[in-house]
């Protein structure tokens, strides 16, 4: 089975991207959902306890703790050195199910930021202009340009990213160019391509 990384920086569509993939029938881990469901679970006492006051009704509240951790990196590692081991456990469960399959997908915002790279065979970074990525992200409630730009500085520059990749998914250009991408991508992967 080949292992595809997917990532890209915030707004970029790669969520998006992500569901064209499992529309052609491609398995996907989507660490977003894994993050959120262990936010509801296994990760609500230990973030808890490392970050008083952060949980809810047994849930973790997703914006109370982006406030405490948003502009102190050695916060957010604290952070991560707690959720990151549990979404790796969701990930090896997730890759073993889907063993058998000539493709899976690990959906990874932020992929070069954790090392994930070495973890795959492949990457593809979503990527799109600037000025688009900007406007999706600030059409959303609650986002303001000092967040955006808070969250693009943990973020590797989308320009590093795709130097890095060996696919580049363009949301920019529109879905049905996105989705001729990612079925050029599969060719290629499961060698039904002349690559």
């Amino acid at each position: 089975m080949v292992i595809l990384g997917l990532t890209g920086s915030i707004g970029m569509g790669k969520s998006t991207t992500a569901a064209m993939f499992r529309d052609a029938g491609v398995p996907v881990f989507d660490a977003d959902a894994a993050v959120h469901a262990l936010y509801r679970g296994a990760a609500v006492e230990p973030v808890e306890a490392a970050f008083p006051g952060v949980a809810r009704d047994g849930t973790v509240d997703r914006e109370l703790l982006r406030q405490r951790v948003l502009d102190d990196p050695s916060v957010l590692r604290r952070l991560e050195a707690i959720v990151h081991p549990l979404v790796r456990a969701e990930r090896a469960a997730f890759l073993a199910e889907a063993a058998g399959a000539p493709l899976a997908v690990l959906d990874i915002p932020l992929l070069y930021e954790i090392g994930a790279e070495a973890e795959v065979d492949a990457v593809a970074v979503v990527s799109a202009p600037e000025a688009v990525q900007r406007a999706r992200v600030l059409a959303r409630s609650g986002m303001t340009e000092a967040r955006l730009d808070a969250i693009l500085r943990q973020q590797v520059p989308d320009a590093e990213k795709r130097a890095r990749a060996r696919f580049v998914i363009d949301t920019g250009a529109g879905l049905e160019a996105a989705r001729s991408t990612v079925a050029a991508v599969i060719a290629v992967l499961t060698g039904k391509s002349g690559d």
